[in-house]
């Protein structure tokens, strides 16, 4: 088998290539793997949404950055996965295929289930070392185990701190609010990390979040940082379409705050998962994707103009 039998791809009409990327120094890939859900599958078919609706944003000039990251922005497709071989074949796919664009390009990855950010996190480790890491989340995806499975979309965060990929200091959670044991809901905490609970933030919005930007911001420093977004740390009633919705949680406007307020952190990269267009309801859920992918990509175009 060949990777061109390899068919999650084939909805973009192209395979992902730094051909295709040219000389853009950001680059947006699509993941489309959703074979760890426990919940409601389909986050295959993000990637897709994504950008489709993403042609809402018109010229795409941010409104608080005042630039369009477009003209340093390339879309590279997505990565050509496996159907069959389970979940280590399709993350030594998405790790074999992501480094030499990594290399190349700073990129934002479309998912997929949350599963595919641990082989993105060991590529780009091979690059900068061991990274901080903000991740938004309703869930704290630090279990021991995936039902039983010794991996999966829940697991992501305890292995890519066991594995050195993250430093727990450097580790911060966002919107966590799911049922879970105290072992895993408070795992980054107990190791160094921070975590902001969703019932942290409740009734607090714009201003009222700047210490807690400033607290992360000194405590990144410059240090190499991945941004990972699952879409579920929304509330339901900004993300409806996706796989494991949790009641209770953020609303776009903070995240919103989070992600434009750290825009000068040394960002390395993001990915955007767990969309999950057949229990979407207008669109919505991709068009939080969209518009939080464009304001990170936002920022690191002013950061390019900056230097140029």
């Amino acid at each position: 088998m060949s990777l061109d039998d390899f068919p999650y791809a084939q909805s973009s009409g192209r395979f992902a290539s730094c051909a295709a990327l040219q000389d853009q120094p950001l680059a947006l890939i699509g993941v489309p793997w959703d074979g760890s859900v426990t919940n409601r599958p389909g986050a295959r078919m993000a990637p897709q949404s994504i950008r489709a609706v993403s042609q809402s944003l018109c010229d795409a000039t941010h409104p608080v950055f005042d630039i369009s990251p477009l003209p340093w922005l390339g879309d590279g497709g997505n990565l050509r996965l496996p159907n069959a071989g389970g979940l280590e074949a399709a993350r030594s796919a998405i790790q074999a295929q992501a480094a030499p664009l990594m290399q190349g390009h700073h990129c934002v990855f479309l998912g997929g289930d949350h599963a595919i950010t641990l082989p993105l996190l060991r590529a780009l480790t091979k690059q900068h070392g061991p990274l901080a890491l903000l991740h938004f989340d309703a869930h704290c995806d630090t279990w021991a185990n995936h039902f039983g499975e010794p991996s999966g979309h829940g697991t992501w965060t305890r292995e890519a701190i066991e594995e050195g990929l993250v430093s727990a200091h450097h580790t911060v959670q966002v919107g966590l609010r799911s049922a879970a044991e105290r072992s895993a809901r408070e795992y980054v905490r107990d190791r160094g990390g921070l975590i902001y609970h969703a019932r942290d933030l409740w009734g607090c919005e714009g201003p009222q979040l700047a210490p807690l930007l400033q607290t992360v911001r000194e405590r990144i420093g410059q240090r190499p940082i991945y941004l990972s977004l699952d879409i579920d740390c929304l509330d339901p009633a900004f993300a409806p379409g996706t796989g494991t919705p949790e009641a209770g949680g953020l609303s776009m406007s903070q995240v919103l705050y989070w992600v434009e307020g750290l825009a000068d952190l040394n960002w390395v990269g993001m990915d955007c998962v767990e969309v999950c267009p057949p229990f979407d309801h207008a669109e919505l859920s991709s068009l939080a994707a969209c518009t939080l992918v464009w304001a990170y990509l936002s920022g690191q175009a002013r950061r390019l103009q900056a230097e140029a």
